[in-house]
């Protein structure tokens, strides 16, 4: 019998009370802010999608550069998830999410009061730390608060907030553009946040720090984790910009993540317990459930910037309006939620997951055949359909993963797991911009050398609208706007292109899992 399968009774934690048969109120009020401070955190990391445009036009940010408002907060959540189960232990988890909550209404209103590009991004980071930390600590509540037989319950809660957040981001986000600002798209959360610091006074007991394993910390690898992901993510980010290596900016940014990542191996040799355990990545089931998740990871948050951006600035589309459109693929989740439990029982998990894939790259696949012309009703089916293959591939890779590995070990998988979807949501984002670079300058190019002057149609459409807009500059301008929109609705079939051929490349990887163990607890994952 697995370790995960063993009773209770046989475990060196049975010597302990055993946990109540039915939680108290203060158990579910315990549950209740870590469900309401996950949302809130994966809420944020889309909200600004749908009202990029507008942020960007009143911060006097470029296309490219407004990028960086999504990507400071990934990078920083990322950098954060796997350090929280060793700040729980040194802070009491009351005591940091207190803290956690109090820091992302500040950082909050500093995004609400943004006049700079500069001034918004540090407000991002600072809430993608903050925020960051009220998800991994939603399922320690959910593991340590509720009795076995009651955790299913907790688990269905947190997962309908950790795949709602950012679907329903962009259109609450949409909303408040629209109807009042986009400033309230970050002053929302401070009505959220008193309530959720309610919650945590109530619901969860005081527990007393222990400061001295600060002492004990793998320093080289927290220090080597930041500097890795986050000079990666910049080099990635701002490369084509910067002509790559022909920048000396992009040349001591690709040394310090390297450098960072040389820091990050030796605290994995030399700590006594590294802050992050990268040698679970060597478990064939593990490595192949990180791998997936990363690229759903690219997949969820890579759509829930592009469509918005493309309803925008092709389908001429409002913040509300394409906020609704990306709303759309969390009601198959919504609705599945209640049955998961069920799900993890009667479903074999490599059917479920390459279920969910297919889907995905399939849902991918019908936007590559998207014209200038389209409009929201067009990303109506796929977005359904993206919504469905999430719940199936996203929901049994989070269980696997804390079944890949020993229960000593299970925070560290949960970590390791959670951090790389974000990754993938960083990747998506960051490869966004560089797609959309090098492709725009492409098609523009292409089509511009399809229209010859001397050509009838070229010509009979100027004489056209020369007439009607009265002059040739006019005329031409036209002729361009028209090249514009055709090259960048190209641009955007190769990003979905793109993220279809990357789902069918990690497919089959669902051949290395093994099945589920049907009497171990739903586990919540983000």
């Amino acid at each position: 019998m697995s370790e995960a399968a063993k009773p209770d009774e046989a475990k060196p934690e049975a010597a302990k009370p055993a946990p109540p048969e039915r939680a108290d109120a203060a158990a579910w009020l315990a549950v209740a802010a870590g469900t309401l401070g996950a949302l809130m955190a994966t809420l944020d990391i889309s909200i600004v999608n749908s009202s990029l445009p507008t942020i960007q036009g009143e911060i006097g940010a470029s296309g490219t550069e407004g990028t960086w408002i999504a990507t400071g907060y990934l990078v920083s959540e990322i950098v954060i998830i796997p350090l929280c189960g060793w700040l729980e232990r040194v802070f009491g988890l009351r005591t940091f999410l207190l803290v956690a909550a109090g820091l992302f209404t500040v950082f909050s209103m500093l995004c609400g009061l943004s006049t700079s590009l500069g001034m918004m991004i540090v407000g991002r980071v600072g809430q993608g730390f903050t925020g960051g930390a009220m998800i991994p600590t939603a399922q320690t509540i959910i593991a340590t608060r509720l009795p076995r037989n009651q955790q299913a319950i907790g688990t269905a809660m947190f997962g309908a907030t950790a795949i709602l957040g950012p679907v329903i981001g962009p259109l609450i986000g949409g909303w408040l553009t629209e109807h009042l600002s986009w400033h309230y798209a970050f002053f929302l959360n401070l009505p959220i946040c008193i309530g959720l610091i309610v919650l945590l006074l109530v619901g969860l007991p005081h527990v007393k720090a222990q400061t001295s394993q600060l002492l004990e910390a793998d320093w080289l690898g927290i220090a080597g984790l930041a500097a890795f992901l986050g000079g990666l993510t910049v080099v990635l980010e701002e490369g084509q910009r910067e002509q790559w290596f022909s920048s000396e900016l992009i040349i001591w940014l690709t040394l310090l993540s390297v450098s960072g990542f040389v820091l990050m191996m030796i605290g994995q040799f030399t700590a006594k317990r590294p802050v992050i355990r990268l040698k679970l990545l060597l478990s064939r089931q593990f490595g192949s459930v990180v791998v997936m998740g990363t690229m759903i990871g690219m997949v969820v948050y890579g759509t829930s910037y592009v469509i918005p951006q493309f309803l925008a600035t092709v389908a001429g589309y409002n913040s509300l309006q394409a906020g609704q459109i990306v709303a759309l693929s969390g009601v198959p989740s919504l609705m599945m939620m209640p049955f998961v439990p069920i799900l993890f029982r009667k479903l074999d998990i490599r059917l479920a997951v390459g279920f969910g894939l297919v889907v995905l790259a399939f849902s991918a696949w019908m936007e590559t055949s998207l014209t200038a012309l389209a409009a929201g009703d067009d990303f109506i089916p796929s977005q359904l359909m993206r919504g469905l293959g999430t719940i199936f591939a996203m929901m049994f890779l989070s269980q696997a993963a804390i079944q890949s590995v020993s229960r000593e070990f299970a925070a560290d998988a949960s970590g390791l797991f959670n951090a790389a979807r974000n990754m993938g949501g960083s990747l998506a984002l960051a490869g966004v911009a560089v797609v959309q670079d090098q492709r725009l300058w492409f098609h523009q190019r292409r089509l511009e050398e399809t229209m010859d002057a001397n050509r009838g149609g070229v010509q009979d459409y100027l004489a056209t609208q020369v007439h009607a807009l009265g002059g040739l500059p006019q005329a031409l301008q036209s002729l361009n706007g028209i090249v514009q929109v055709q090259a960048l609705t190209l641009t955007y079939i190769d990003l979905f292109w793109i993220l279809a051929v990357g789902i069918c490349c990690v497919t089959p990887l669902v051949l290395f899992l093994r099945p589920l163990n049907k009497n171990a607890p739903p586990e919540a994952a983000h």
